[in-house]
C-alpha cells in the first residue's frame, strides 16, 4: 500500500472524538470530556464523529458538536454489543481519519470499540492499531501508552503469549525502536530521546540460561540502534525497569509484549493512561481503557482518560506544527 502523506493542518481544525461501541462507555465519556473541556481543546473546537442519536442518547450535546457519518447504529443498548453496528463504528473512525489526512482535523481521539462484536460484524483486525496502520498506509504503526511520567510501547500487542517469541527479531525491535525515537522528537519535543529496550526472558535471559531470544535477537537491534547514533539501553531486566530511580534513566521503554507494558503503566496512571498510535501519518490517542460494558448506562463511567487522550492529542498536534 502506498503510504499516505500528511497535508499541513488548517489553523481552526478541529479534534474529532469518535463514537466508538455504541453499547459502552465510549459515548458517554466523551460527552463527559467535551463538557468538561468547555468543548474545546488546546484552542481548538472539539467534534464527535459517529450517530448522532448515540450520543445523544448518553447525554446533551450541542448540535454543532456533531458529526454525523451515513451508517447508523441500531438502537443503543447499553451494555448489549451489537455486530450489526461494526460498519457504523468502522465508518467514524474512517471518516475521521480522512479528514486528519487532509488536513480538516488536527487530531483524531478514538472511543474503545469491542473487538469481539466488531470482528463478528466483519472486522478483519485485531484492533485499533492495526486498522489505522492499514488504513492510513503507515509502514510500522507502534502502540504507545502513556502516564504516570512514563511512556511505554510494547512490541506485540494483540496477540497470543506463546506466539510471543516468534514474533521478536532484530528487524522488529530496530524498527520499532526507530519510531519510538522518531516520535519522542516529533510528538514530544525530547531533543535527545532515550530508549530502554527490556528482554523478553527472566533477567533478560541470564546469559542464554533463561531463554536466548535475548541474546540473538534483542540485543543485536540494541547495537543496531546506538549504531545510528541513539540513545538505548537493554536487554534490560523487567523486573526492574519500572522503580522511580529507573523511570529516571529513559524516556520511554519498549518492550517485548504487552502485559509487560501494560501492568507497570496501569498501575501508574490507571484512571489517566492514554494510548498514542506511534508511526501514522496523523495524530491519534485515546483512553487506555476498554468499552467497561458492564457499568455502561450506569453513570458510574469515569471520564479521566478520555479527557486526557483529548489534551494529549492537541498537544502532539501543536508539537507537530
Amino acid at each position: 500500500m502506498k503510504k499516505k502523506m500528511p497535508r499541513s493542518i488548517e489553523a481552526s481544525a478541529p479534534i474529532l472524538v469518535t463514537m466508538g461501541e455504541p453499547a459502552g462507555v465510549g459515548p458517554e465519556v466523551a460527552i463527559a470530556a467535551f463538557h468538561a473541556l468547555g468543548g474545546q481543546a488546546g484552542g481548538r473546537p472539539l467534534r464527535l464523529v459517529g450517530d448522532p442519536d448515540v450520543f445523544r442518547a448518553c447525554g446533551a450535546v450541542p448540535d454543532a458538536a456533531l458529526m454525523a457519518t451515513r451508517a447508523v447504529a441500531a438502537k443503543r443498548a447499553a451494555g448489549k454489543p451489537d455486530p450489526a453496528n461494526a460498519l457504523a463504528v468502522t465508518e467514524a473512525i474512517e471518516t475521521a481519519v480522512d479528514m486528519a489526512e487532509k488536513g480538516a482535523a488536527a487530531a483524531i481521539v478514538t472511543a474503545p470499540i469491542h473487538k469481539a462484536s466488531m470482528i463478528a460484524g466483519g472486522f478483519s483486525f485485531p484492533g485499533h492499531t492495526e486498522f489505522l496502520q492499514s488504513i492510513t498506509g503507515a509502514d510500522r504503526a507502534a502502540m504507545m501508552l502513556v502516564g504516570g511520567g512514563l511512556r511505554v510501547v510494547p512490541l506485540t500487542i494483540h496477540m497470543a503469549l506463546r506466539e510471543v517469541p516468534a514474533a521478536i527479531t532484530t528487524v522488529a525491535v530496530v524498527e520499532t525502536g526507530e519510531v519510538v525515537l522518531a516520535a519522542l522528537k516529533r510528538d514530544f519535543a525530547i531533543a535527545k530521546p532515550r530508549l530502554a529496550v527490556a528482554g523478553l526472558n527472566p533477567h533478560a535471559g541470564e546469559s542464554g540460561e533463561l531463554g536466548k531470544e535475548d541474546a540473538a535477537h534483542i540485543a543485536p537491534a540494541v547495537e543496531a540502534l546506538r549504531a545510528g547514533g541513539h540513545d538505548v539501553r537493554g536487554p534490560l531486566s523487567a523486573d526492574s525497569m519500572f522503580h522511580a530511580e529507573a523511570r529516571a534513566r529513559y524516556d520511554a521503554a519498549l518492550c517485548m509484549y504487552h502485559d509487560q507494558a501494560l501492568i507497570p503503566i496501569k498501575m501508574l496512571a490507571f484512571w489517566e493512561g492514554v494510548n498514542v498510535t506511534l508511526g501514522l501519518p496523523i495524530v491519534r490517542t485515546s483512553p487506555d481503557h476498554g468499552t467497561a460494558l458492564d457499568i455502561a448506562g450506569t453513570g458510574k463511567a469515569d471520564p479521566r482518560s478520555m479527557i486526557a487522550a483529548i489534551e494529549l492529542a492537541a498537544e502532539i498536534a501543536d508539537a507537530r506544527g
